[in-house]
């Protein structure tokens, strides 16, 4: 009989949550082309990955790397397509490029080639593609228009994979350093 394995460490991200409108239209259109991604939509401040930090000290990190940051605008730039991927890809300004390389700087940890100068924001629509489907799903996503073109996002959420569950572990608001409560779920509103 063999051991088990010992189980992996958990992988955190930084993530922004898309309006409802384009939310619902995301999952709608991953139901209707039969793809999925990993987990709900959601923008990836930082890409997934591991640290021995404790969960209490990474949500003080992540509170210490977003003092002071407000509210800021995303801006849907269109459809890409990577090998076995399919994603709305978010304009990469100064902003958003600065919250970035700000929410590397928490560790000690793990880092994935895709963050850094490979940083590109994105919605995720189908991830795991196989060869002979990628074709045949970029035909019918390509030209589709999402229902938002932009939105504001007025909070960052810190979330933890494990097993496959995604929780969402703290929620950060932006309020640009004010003391005004704002609420604790979504990404405030959307521009057509």
């Amino acid at each position: 009989m063999s051991a088990p394995f010992p189980p992996s460490p958990p992988l955190y991200s930084l993530v922004a949550w898309p309006p409802e409108a384009l939310d619902t239209w995301l999952r709608r259109t991953q139901e209707r082309l039969n793809v999925r991604a990993f987990g709900v939509p959601h923008l990836n401040l930082r890409a997934p990955f591991q640290t021995d930090l404790r969960t209490t000290e990474l949500v003080a990190a992540f509170r210490e790397v977003l003092r002071g940051e407000g509210p800021f605008e995303v801006r849907v730039r269109g459809w890409k397509r990577v090998p076995h991927v399919i994603f709305l890809e978010c304009e990469l300004d100064a902003q958003l490029a600065d919250l970035h390389a700000r929410a590397l700087r928490v560790g000690p940890s793990s880092r994935a080639p895709h963050d850094g100068e490979q940083y590109i924001p994105h919605l995720t629509l189908a991830l795991g593609l196989l060869p002979w489907a990628e074709d045949e799903v970029w035909e019918q996503v390509r030209g589709l228009v999402p229902p938002v073109q932009a939105f504001t996002v007025n909070v960052l959420s810190l979330t933890r994979e494990e097993r496959g569950e995604v929780q969402e572990l703290h929620t950060f608001p932006l309020d640009g350093g004010q003391p005004e409560e704002r609420a604790a779920v979504g990404t405030g509103g959307a521009v057509v």
